[in-house]
C-alpha cells in the first residue's frame, strides 16, 4: 500500500451473525473514528465492502437497510425442490452461486470494481489449487464478494482467472494477520461472537468435529493476539451475542428473524466498550 494505514477495521466471517457488525459499525461512526483500510472475511466482506464505499451514517443505514430487507424474505431463491435435485445429482453444493450473487447485488453495481471504494478495501478468499489465501485488492468487487463468501458444500467455488475460491473462513476468519502485515496501528475487530465464547473439551461425539473446526478458526487469530508488534494497539468489539460452538442456533443458518436484535445488541454493547475506551 502505498498510503501509510493508522487504523483498520477487520470484520471477520460468520454467516447470518453478520448483523451484529452493523450495530458495531453505527458504533464506532458515532464515536467519529473512521478507518484507513478494512478488511473483511465472508459476510464480513460484504458488511466491510459498504462501509468502504460509503463511510458514515449514510453507510450505516444503507447496510441496516439491507439487513432488514433479508430478514423479512428468504436468503436463497432456490427452493427446497432445487436443494433436492442438487443433493440428489450428486452436485457439489447444495445452493447455487447465482442465489448469492442476487443478495450481492442488493448492495453494489455489477461493474463496480474494487478500486472505486472510497475507502481502500481488501478480502479474503481460499484458493483451491493453491492452498492457500488470497487477497483481493482490485478488480470485479461482487465476484470478489462471492469467493470470499463461497462456503463449501452450501455453495460451489467460485472460479475467477482460472482458480477457484471457496470462502476466506478457511484460511482467515477473522483476518487480524492482514491489518498487522500492512502496518496498522490501531484495529477495531468487528466478529460475530465466536471469539467470545470459551470451548471445552467434547461431551459427545458430534461435538468432537465443531471443537476441531473452531480451534482451526480461532488459532490464527489467538496466536496473532499473542504476538502482536510493539504498538499495535487492537479493539476487539463485543457482539452483545456470544455464540458457543455447540449454540443450535447455528443450525437455523437461513433464519434472520433476529435481525434487528442482533444489530442492536451489538450496537448497545460496542457503543459501551467504546465508551469506556474514550475515558481511558
Amino acid at each position: 500500500m502505498s498510503e501509510a494505514v493508522r487504523t483498520a477495521f477487520v470484520l471477520g466471517g460468520g454467516g447470518r451473525w453478520g448483523a451484529v457488525e452493523v450495530g458495531m459499525l453505527k458504533a464506532l461512526g458515532e464515536v467519529g473514528i473512521v478507518p484507513d483500510i478494512v478488511l473483511g472475511t465472508s459476510i464480513g466482506a460484504l458488511n466491510g465492502s459498504v462501509i468502504a464505499d460509503d463511510p458514515g451514517p449514510s453507510g450505516v443505514s444503507r447496510l441496516a437497510g439491507f439487513w432488514e430487507e433479508v430478514s423479512g424474505a428468504d436468503l436463497f431463491r432456490g427452493g427446497f425442490v432445487d436443494r433436492v435435485r442438487n443433493v440428489a445429482t450428486l452436485k457439489p453444493a447444495i445452493h447455487e452461486t447465482s442465489e448469492i450473487r442476487v443478495i450481492v447485488e442488493r448492495v453494489h453495481r455489477p461493474d463496480k470494481l474494487i478500486e472505486d471504494l472510497v475507502i481502500p478495501f481488501q478480502c479474503v478468499a481460499a484458493c483451491i489449487e493453491r492452498a492457500a489465501e488470497h487477497w483481493f485488492t482490485t478488480g470485479p468487487l461482487v465476484d470478489a464478494m462471492l469467493a470470499s463468501s463461497a462456503v463449501p458444500a452450501l455453495f460451489p467455488p467460485v472460479e475467477i482467472a482460472g482458480e477457484h475460491f471457496y470462502d476466506g473462513g478457511l484460511v482467515n476468519s477473522v483476518p487480524l494477520t492482514r491489518a498487522v502485515e500492512l502496518g496498522a496501528e490501531v484495529v477495531y475487530v468487528l466478529q460475530v461472537g465466536r471469539m467470545e465464547s470459551p470451548l471445552r473439551p467434547p461431551h459427545r461425539l458430534h461435538e468432537a468435529a465443531l471443537i476441531s473446526f473452531e480451534i482451526a478458526r480461532r488459532h490464527r487469530f489467538a496466536t496473532t493476539m499473542a504476538n502482536l508488534p510493539a504498538g499495535v494497539e487492537v479493539h476487539l468489539l463485543p457482539s452483545g451475542n456470544p455464540v458457543a460452538f455447540d449454540d443450535r442456533r447455528q443450525l437455523r443458518w437461513r433464519d434472520t428473524s433476529d435481525t434487528s436484535t442482533l444489530i442492536e445488541t451489538a450496537y448497545v454493547a460496542s457503543s459501551e466498550y467504546l465508551g469506556g475506551v474514550a475515558r481511558v
